[in-house]
């Protein structure tokens, strides 16, 4: 693994299952997040009530994540309903909690974060088309 995976990703130190989707092939029907499996950041869970789960993420992600965007926890995409700060809020449906490894996710649990594509495609071209 190279040095970015360790440096922004969680669990790799033991073995144990993982949130995997097969790939989008060309002319297959977009129904859900755009998400490519890259990790972002380690986030912190800091709580999980019914189904709802609130979580820390780094300060350089906080830009990325909006209400009613999308974000991945350990590979699972999310839709965002809450927003304070450093911290986001999601719902995790029954079914989301039945085929995830999200069911298991406790207060202090690392997660691995995925933000949104397209809020990091659109930070880049205002970037580049204000000179930074």
């Amino acid at each position: 693994m190279s040095e970015e995976t360790l440096r922004v990703t969680a669990g790799l130190d033991r073995p144990g299952e993982v949130n995997l989707e097969r790939s989008l092939a060309v002319g297959d029907k977009l129904g859900g997040h755009l998400v490519t499996g890259h990790v972002d950041g380690v986030g912190e869970v800091r709580s999980r009530e019914g189904g709802v789960v609130a979580v820390k993420m780094p300060k350089e992600l906080t830009k990325y994540v909006a209400r009613k965007g999308s974000v991945c926890v350990d590979g699972v995409s999310l839709t965002v309903n809450r927003v304070n700060g450093e911290v986001f809020e999601a719902n995790l449906i029954p079914h989301t909690l039945q085929v995830t490894t999200l069911a298991r996710l406790a207060p202090g649990a690392r997660v691995n974060l995925e933000v949104d594509l397209v809020a990091r495609y659109v930070e880049r071209i205002i970037g580049e088309s204000r000179g930074v």
